[in-house]
């Protein structure tokens, strides 16, 4: 457990500071004179660089060690923070970002790998449970914690005061993780690999750039992005180099568990970067009572991750799976119907139930395809959930901030324009919450693993 406890705090580390800048985005804009479409890149660039890493840890499992993994994102993420704290402009600052994604990107598919080496099948919930505890709290305390940053200080502490932290993590790593599985010299697969990311990165900026209405140039990434899949799926076919199996994709339990997975992802992400704008604008709360919204939802979000994998594996999926569902549909109903009515303390109480229901769902979604896939997918389909997760952070922060601002009545105030555009979101989060449960039930009526080898 220590050295699960290692890894995933130095995730941890990594996911406090990327959800912490969100609700420092008001103040970034004006230090650096930006827009809030430029802004919003140092969490949607961060997630994608994720991703892009991610996209790596099934190859990178089985070619170097438990402990060079660890010890390249903690450097990765040390040097990303001495970048940004000292930053002086925008691109620095975005820079610093971009190889701080790193951590997370090394450091979560690790953690999760590690537990799949020594944990046996039925306790995969429960102990999955433990290491969410510890990464999942961080999507909703960062907001609270660059929120009192900010209050306090400068955006800058953000990054300084995590430093030492880090510091400690990287001296612990190196003297307490160890090896469970052997190492293979295999051959990356660059080709494969770069083609996926153009088509990711051309994803991505085309969301961005939606906002702009630059109507070219979103259909021209929109057309790199098709032939990139195409281009990806085709190579996959004669692949003899190593990235990950997309024989895992016909798999039921990942499929139907990869969906709603990343469908909540992209809700939790987005309304943690939703909310604490939210507040500030519709109802002039500060920083801080922004950051602070999120604080009870975050507690529970994360130590109640064990007692939702006990659930797991003591009630099987359907109860943790269509509870957590239907406390997140509900939650995002009433925001979307009176969210403008509710004040600081009721998005407060709102959201307290959002992360309950999402956090029981979101990791039990994971458990509970894992549980059903044989052993020989789960290293692939874990390398194929993370990354998921963090395109669908991306994309969820991009999605939700475009249809926030996309109102713009005549005569209507800043706030009244916000409060529509958000209600939009809420309803779009409904709608999701409505196919997850589709999902779920589908899910839920799989049968039991059988070992089956997958072709690369």
């Amino acid at each position: 457990m220590l050295v699960v406890a290692t890894v995933g705090l130095m995730s941890f580390l990594g996911v406090t500071t990327e959800t912490s800048m969100n609700v420092t985005f008001p103040t970034l804009m004006r230090t650096f004179r930006v827009s809030m479409s430029t802004v919003q890149w140092v969490t949607a660039g961060y997630l994608l660089a994720a991703a892009l890493v991610m996209l790596t840890s099934a190859y990178m499992k089985h070619r170097f060690t438990n402990r060079a993994l660890f010890m390249s994102g903690a450097a990765l993420f040390i040097l990303g923070d001495v970048i940004c704290a000292t930053a002086m402009s925008f691109p620095q600052l975005l820079i610093g970002r971009l190889i701080q994604a790193g951590c997370v990107g090394l450091c979560t598919p690790l953690m999760v790998n590690i537990i799949l080496d020594v944990v046996p099948r039925a306790k995969l919930g429960f102990y999955i449970g433990i290491a969410n505890m510890i990464v999942m709290i961080a999507p909703a305390l960062g907001p609270t914690f660059g929120g009192a940053v900010v209050a306090v200080a400068s955006w800058r502490m953000i990054f300084w005061s995590t430093l030492p932290v880090a510091v400690v993590l990287l001296v612990l790593g190196a003297t307490t993780i160890r090896q469970y599985t052997p190492t293979t010299p295999y051959a990356f697969d660059w080709l494969r690999y770069g083609v996926l990311a153009a088509s990711l990165i051309a994803f991505i900026v085309g969301l961005n750039t939606l906002s702009g209405g630059q109507w070219g140039l979103i259909l021209g990434l929109l057309v790199i992005t098709v032939i990139g899949l195409v281009s990806f799926v085709r190579l996959s076919r004669h692949a003899t180099r190593h990235l990950f199996s997309l024989a895992v994709f016909r798999q039921p339990a990942f499929l139907l568990s990869f969906l709603p997975y990343i469908m909540l992802q992209f809700a939790n992400v987005g309304i943690n970067f939703l909310l604490p704008n939210y507040v500030q604008t519709v109802f002039a709360a500060s920083s801080l009572a922004g950051g602070l919204i999120l604080l009870p939802g975050s507690l529970f979000n994360g130590f109640g991750q064990p007692v939702y994998g006990w659930l797991l594996d003591k009630f099987g999926g359907r109860l943790p799976l269509y509870l957590g569902d239907l406390l997140f549909t509900v939650a995002v109903l009433v925001l979307a119907c009176v969210g403008n009515r509710l004040g600081v303390v009721g998005v407060t109480v709102v959201y307290l139930v959002f992360a309950i229901g999402r956090s029981m769902a979101f990791g039990n979604t994971v458990a509970y395809g894992l549980k059903l896939l044989p052993a020989s997918y789960q290293q692939d389909a874990n390398a194929l959930y993370n990354t998921g997760q963090q395109v669908a952070g991306a994309v969820g922060t991009t999605v939700l901030a475009l249809m926030m601002n996309m109102i713009h009545t005549p005569g209507a105030s800043a706030a009244q324009n916000v409060a529509a555009g958000s209600q939009l979101a809420f309803v779009l989060l409904v709608l999701l919450g409505v196919g997850i449960a589709w999902l779920f039930r589908r899910l839920l009526h799989l049968p039991a693993p059988t070992e089956k080898l997958p072709t690369r």
